[in-house]
């Protein structure tokens, strides 16, 4: 729809279009790009995302941390995704050539090779900024409203401390969390500022990644103020599916392996003494 509006008029038709010139198969081309890109973006993004935020707590002290955790949450996952864009990038270029040009490549194999020869290394990343552009807004609201998400539930929902919760009461916070926060992310007034702000460079990563020699102002202008906005509810359907479930995986495998889980944030006790909180 990003691409060629005027062969794919809308979700429905786009999938029936799809089907009847590559039969099913046609659905899942680009899944192996597809598998490794989103996987070693998710490594980076969520590992990243723990490293950072112990990095600028331990900078600003456990006063401020509490003070000021949205910010903190903010940093570090933009931070996090600027580095997951980068292992993204190449895949994701690879991915728009398999589907979006018929006949250019059936597979990765063929795909990364091709690219190379024709356009060198820059083949692969001249998409990297404008997928920085649709990626760090995305994940700064991401990750800092399932942060607040999860410790409001705590405070407000959840009868007992996270510390008497069973591990499968943690995990159906989380999931529930997860899912408000996407619901936030894509879908509510208060939370469509990601996915608005977002998709316009996400048309701007598909069309770049489609054609060759172009620069992403290039395909701004020539999209105009119209066409960079095709494919947003598609998108919408997916980061809302998406999401959930990265959350509930995520937190799960912490669970499984007995991976370190803070509890939700509660203020210092140095900090209630200032504020005249305690006696």
């Amino acid at each position: 729809m990003q691409v060629n509006p005027d062969k794919y008029k809308s979700i429905g038709n786009g999938f029936a279009v799809t089907v009847r010139e590559d039969g099913v198969r046609g659905l899942a081309k680009g899944w192996a790009p597809t598998f490794i890109g989103y996987s070693m973006q998710g490594l980076c993004k969520f590992g990243f995302y723990e490293v950072f935020k112990i990095l600028y707590s331990d900078l600003l002290g456990e006063e401020n941390t509490y003070l000021w955790r949205t910010s903190l949450y903010l940093a570090a996952s933009a931070s996090a995704e600027f580095f997951a864009d980068i292992a993204l990038a190449p895949m994701e270029a690879a991915k728009v050539r398999i589907q979006t040009q018929p006949g250019y490549a059936n597979t990765l194999r063929e795909c990364a090779p091709k690219m190379y020869a024709e356009e060198g290394l820059w083949a692969f990343y001249k998409g990297v900024a404008p997928l920085w552009m649709r990626q760090i807004p995305y994940t700064m609201m991401k990750f800092a409203c399932f942060e607040r998400t999860v410790e409001m539930l705590y405070k407000y929902v959840v009868p007992k401390p996270r510390s008497e919760c069973t591990k499968p009461e943690q995990l159906v916070v989380t999931f529930t969390a997860g899912y408000i926060a996407c619901k936030v992310n894509s879908n509510h007034f208060s939370g469509v500022f990601c996915a608005i702000v977002s998709h316009p460079a996400d048309s701007v990563v598909s069309v770049l990644n489609k054609e060759k020699g172009s620069t992403a102002m290039q395909v701004l202008k020539r999209l105009g103020p119209k066409g960079v906005w095709k494919g947003l509810i598609a998108r919408i359907i997916m980061i809302g599916t998406l999401t959930a479930l990265q959350w509930f995986i995520y937190d799960s495998v912490k669970v499984y392996f007995r991976l370190p889980r803070p509890p939700p944030p509660e203020m210092p006790e140095s900090l209630k003494k200032k504020l005249g909180l305690t006696e």
